[in-house]
């Protein structure tokens, strides 16, 4: 690693620990998805967080070649039955208030040509025996983060012209660039970029629109609201009152659809990638709120599995809203990966909504989140929507339509 990497690397753990999950004193550390071709980000990141005051940083460690392999090879019954210790440890973690960083680097294709009814098989199992841990994540009981690092594969399928060297370097400034590494003080510069993001917040939270009706080509859409619904950002608090930021990057401001609340149809503007395969270019119609028609030119089955999950992966459980004018979309790059390419679009996403988006939503109870039109589901997926034609007008109890996007950026 050249000295000038190592420097940014010190950076980037140094945010991830202080900005994404603000560990305080003698908290545990959970890192999951650490891929072992980023070791040294990983052992910077445990430094660093041991140097705040972390207890104790477990870490779980990820190889593709060896995750394709098991999909090949092993038995069916091992991708219908999530291990119950699985289910324990991550819960024993949340019980012990530890912080949660989930690194993303894997390639977008690493289970193509897999089964789709073992993919579909594992992320069903793996999201019944982690739904408690996700219940713990979408009502902000503790912190958590999701940051991104520069896989090989992941690389060469987003700068497919260039070595597998360059193209790795390329992926790595992406990503700097994309969390403001290259300010002088990026903490300070991820302080102002949440208080912007906020301030959208709060005018979205002053209309307090019933509805918002899309328009661009190959979308008509009308989403409801429900009556509680709350416009956040991605800097948050958590059950102790300490700030943390989920994403980063981050540009969205986002809220939770009235599950029974949307009718029409939407197209995908980018590449979804689910389950190490490629879902792209689909259109979804909606029926009060349920999912009737899924169609894609790529990726159709996969799509239709992750609808099936359950019940509630036929409904949407967040809207996002992210101007075409984002640092993310203006650099041009299509990551192939939600968490850049979300940044980059207005987006939905299929399955479970946060509570924390409903007023009181933190301690209510599932069955109280429900009667407030927040889906549940055991699965929550983001697919982008947006482009520089899109129109979003926000829609008022009494009828009266306010601008809200207009060719893809904000117009309020």
């Amino acid at each position: 690693m050249s000295i000038a990497m190592e420097t940014y690397f010190e950076k980037y753990a140094e945010l991830i620990v202080r900005t994404g999950v603000n560990i305080q004193q003698g908290q545990p550390v959970c890192v999951n998805g650490a891929s072992i071709e980023i070791a040294p980000l990983v052992r910077l990141i445990a430094a660093k967080a041991y140097e705040a005051g972390a207890s104790n940083v477990h870490v779980e460690w990820i190889d593709e070649k060896l995750g394709r392999l098991k999909y090949e090879k092993a038995s069916d019954d091992v991708f219908s039955n999530f291990p119950q210790w699985e289910t324990d440890k991550r819960n024993d973690f949340v019980e012990q208030g530890a912080v949660f960083i989930s690194i993303t680097s894997s390639s977008p294709d690493m289970l193509k040509g897999i089964p789709s009814e073992r993919i579909s098989a594992f992320q069903k199992a793996a999201g019944q025996g982690l739904k408690e841990f996700r219940r713990a994540i979408q009502s902000d009981k503790v912190s958590w983060t999701v940051v991104a690092a520069a896989g090989s594969e992941w690389a060469k399928k987003v700068f497919p012209n260039v070595s597998e060297g360059e193209a790795v370097d390329l992926l790595w400034k992406a990503i700097f660039d994309s969390v403001r590494l290259h300010d002088a003080d990026p903490v300070a510069a991820w302080v102002k970029h949440n208080d912007t993001l906020h301030a959208k917040a709060e005018i979205l939270n002053n209309n307090h629109f019933k509805k918002l009706h899309y328009t661009a080509p190959g979308t008509d859409i009308t989403v409801e609201l429900p009556e509680k619904h709350i416009w956040v950002a991605a800097g948050s608090t958590n059950q102790d009152g300490n700030s943390f930021m989920a994403n980063m990057p981050t540009e969205e401001v986002f809220t939770v659809p009235l599950k029974t609340g949307t009718n029409g149809y939407v197209s995908s503007t980018k590449p979804l990638s689910y389950g190490g395969n490629i879902i792209d270019r689909f259109k979804l119609t909606f029926e009060n709120g349920r999912i009737v028609k899924a169609e894609a030119e790529e990726g159709e089955e996969i799509l239709n599995k992750l609808i099936e999950i359950d019940d509630g992966a036929h409904y949407l459980g967040e809207v996002a809203l992210v101007p075409h004018e984002s640092p993310i979309s203006q650099s041009g790059i299509l990551f192939y990966n939600t968490l850049f390419d979300e940044n980059a679009s207005n987006h939905f996403a299929i399955g479970s909504g946060y509570a924390f988006n409903v007023e009181g939503g933190k301690t209510m109870t599932p069955e109280e989140l429900e009667a407030n039109g927040v889906n549940a589901s055991i699965t929550h997926n983001d697919f982008m929507i947006g482009s520089a034609e899109m129109d979003i007008d926000g829609i008022l109890e009494d009828g009266t339509i306010v601008p809200v996007f207009r060719k893809g950026n904000w117009a309020i």
